[in-house]
């Protein structure tokens, strides 16, 4: 199954979650896929990308996303994000342009948005994987209670973060998040079908580091 080696702090409060009843599920659930010689993305070494990038005390900002993209090659384990040499997909075109809209910001060729992880972004996504060109395919496995004890443990853990809810599933987590202890932002989410709905023009990245500035964190290099 997927590798839980994380050389962080997220060792340390994922421990038990790995150790969790719906974790076993998980496990059982890709040994039934590898019988089935299923391909499952993104490939194991990256499943765990988003946590390895941003350590626990280092998050300062979540972005949500659904599930990872299915076409092969693309996904990679954070949310939103494509390896170097892989073309921007249409979502994160119009990430890029509200980007450019709010801060003045062109975004360089790469889709790959590891520069935001290390900076404490965390690019999570509510499952972890999808069956190659099945969209939603893994969307009510366990990986939604595990996902949802990662933001309830945020929560709860840490004060004066960020979290950026993009899009109707997204929005939905929000119950999980205290807004006295917490920004919550949310709009539409950026794909072609709805960026004009809100997200374009939300002005969501200087929003995020303003509150961050009033707080005396480090604001985030877009």
């Amino acid at each position: 199954m997927v590798g839980r080696i994380i050389n962080n702090d997220w060792s340390e409060h994922l421990g038990p979650l790995f150790q969790s009843d719906s974790y076993q599920q998980l496990y059982d659930f890709f040994e039934y896929q590898k019988s089935l010689r299923k391909i499952i993305l993104p490939p194991e070494k990256d499943r765990f990308k988003a946590f390895e990038l941003s350590s626990f005390e280092d998050t300062q900002v979540i972005i949500l996303g659904q599930d990872p993209y299915h076409n092969e090659g693309q996904a990679h384990g954070l949310s939103f994000s494509v390896p170097d040499n892989v073309k921007t997909p249409p979502s994160l075109v119009n990430i890029y342009k509200e980007l450019e809209l709010d801060l003045g910001i062109t975004s360089n060729i790469s889709g790959n948005l590891e520069r935001w992880a290390s900076q404490g972004v965390l690019l999570l996504n509510s499952a972890l994987t999808v069956e190659k060109n099945s969209p939603a395919s893994h969307s009510k496995t366990p990986w939604i209670e595990f996902t949802e004890s990662i933001i309830l443990l945020l929560n709860e853990r840490k004060q004066n973060l960020v979290f950026l809810l993009w899009g109707a599933h997204a929005h939905k987590k929000s119950e999980l998040i205290d807004p006295a202890k917490h920004l919550v932002l949310s709009t539409s989410h950026p794909s072609p079908f709805s960026a004009y709905k809100g997200f374009f023009g939300c002005k969501h990245f200087s929003k995020t580091n303003e509150y961050l500035k009033m707080h005396n964190l480090k604001q985030i290099n877009w």
